[in-house]
């Protein structure tokens, strides 16, 4: 982490992004700076972190994030670049799941499964934003409201999703929703990392470290079993620092399953509040990302899709495991699964959640 100076200060903007076809309304763009020169890039559409700036060891600025440079790439993308995913984050089986002995049906788009909030997931609609001041921080507030009924889901939701720049070199993300009947809500960023920078290069050189004894194995359509199974003596072990390539392609079921790591883990806790989730770095730019979570999970997925067909800023492909994704949330199909922490957002409840990643460099 650099050293806080008040010689730049922070400070945030706004500019129109373009407009959606068919009149589908018109998409702002945030940006937000501080005094060390991270920049953080969000638009109103899918709440979309566009782009990330931050330095390498020797103070060359390189976007870490998987992105498109306008915003039609985004309106047909199907990889969930940036976007804040919702209302159920991650898979339902079979789209189906019975709440207060209701059966709902939700729109399938992942094989028998819904993924991501369906067809129509919050990536694809349009927020409103506000951008604020906080001392020496920078934010914009995103709202959104999911109405009764939407891609199947319960009751109207309203959610809100805080993204807050520190001079700490910070970024918080805080998460709020309200609900008039009884629903399950799951929400994550979903942003692809390349500490390298400009999308160059794989992963599978970054060294992963996850706070997390356990993980939940799926199924061949990556449903969770519902067992929670420790990660000692098998692949999915990164309790000490470990390259993401040093295992991915071992001869492994579960492997096998996500064409690598796309999997939940169970994060160490003791109690609630924040805990540290995950520590990425990359050894060549000295990069270092922290995550830290109010979750109880996060999903590890190793960009396996992938294939450079996808091409994104300035034309660049996006590689095979060109890009990581670490998403803070719940676990999977937990509405099915009444062992697993509970994603049931009650009327006269909110819901409360914070991720905060944590930027830095290795000298």
């Amino acid at each position: 982490m650099m050293p806080c100076s008040s010689a730049v200060p922070s400070w945030h903007s706004r500019a129109a992004f373009g407009v959606l076809p068919d009149a589908g309304g018109h998409v702002e763009q945030f940006t937000l700076t501080n005094a060390h020169g991270i920049e953080v890039r969000v638009i109103t559409y899918g709440a979309i972190i566009t782009s990330l700036l931050t330095p390498d060891r020797t103070g060359a600025l390189g976007d870490i994030v998987f992105g498109y440079d306008s915003l039609s790439g985004y309106v047909t993308d199907t990889a969930y670049f940036g976007a804040v995913v919702g209302r159920y984050a991650n898979r339902i089986a079979h789209g189906t799941f019975t709440l207060d002995g209701h059966a709902y049906t939700l729109a399938t788009n992942d094989g028998p499964n819904a993924l991501h909030g369906g067809r129509r997931g919050f990536n694809k609609v349009i927020w409103s934003g506000e951008p604020f001041t906080h001392g020496d921080s920078v934010g914009v507030t995103l709202r959104y409201t999911s109405q009764d009924g939407e891609e199947g889901y319960p009751g109207n939701l309203q959610v809100g999703v805080t993204y807050t720049l520190t001079p700490n070199d910070e970024l918080i993300v805080d998460y709020e929703g309200t609900t008039d009947k009884p629903t399950p809500v799951n929400l994550s960023q979903h942003s692809y990392w390349n500490l390298h920078g400009g999308g160059t290069g794989t992963i599978l050189d970054h060294v992963l470290t996850l706070d997390a004894s356990h993980y939940t194995p799926v199924d061949s359509t990556l449903i969770p079993l519902g067992e929670i199974a420790p990660v000692a003596g098998t692949p999915f072990d990164f309790r000490t620092p470990t390259a993401i390539g040093a295992r991915i392609d071992q001869s492994d079921m579960q492997l096998r399953f996500g064409h690598g790591y796309d999997h939940n883990f169970v994060l160490d806790r003791t109690g609630p509040g924040l805990v540290r989730a995950a520590r990425l770095a990359d050894t060549t730019t000295g990069r270092t990302l922290d995550i830290a979570t109010t979750e109880p999970g996060i999903q590890f997925y190793t960009g396996n899709f992938l294939d450079g067909s996808v091409h994104g800023k300035h034309g660049q492909a996006y590689a095979h495991r060109g890009a990581v994704a670490l998403e803070t949330q719940h676990y999977p199909d937990s509405p099915n699964h009444s062992a697993f922490p509970s994603t049931i957002l009650r009327p006269g409840d909110t819901l409360r959640s914070r991720t905060v990643f944590t930027f830095g460099v290795a000298r």
